[in-house]
């Protein structure tokens, strides 16, 4: 198997809400990230994800940028944001 067939077609960042889970105590797919590229503000859910076995890459939808990279090894999961600006998550009522 090449590496495009490993990594796929992008699906959106809802698909990886089961491993942002365990990471932050919401729901990541709701808050809104603002790409460090273009600026372009939209919830991490849109995004465009990339993944292969050990991790994913969410890409800006508009102009595909990494915002971030996402890793998951015996020792924990890695999460690099260096791609957006800020990840804003409203308060619950």
């Amino acid at each position: 198997m090449d590496q495009q067939e490993e990594i796929g077609l992008p699906l959106d960042g809802n698909a990886a809400a089961g491993i942002l889970r365990e990471l932050f105590a919401f729901d990541v797919t709701t808050a809104e990230v603002t790409c460090g590229s273009c600026g372009v503000v939209t919830i991490v859910g849109e995004t465009r994800l990339y993944g292969g076995v050990m991790g994913a890459i969410f890409r800006c939808a508009n102009c595909d940028g990494v915002l971030m990279r996402l890793v998951r090894t015996q020792a924990g999961i890695w999460l690099d944001m260096r791609g957006s600006r800020l990840l804003f998550a409203r308060s619950a009522p």
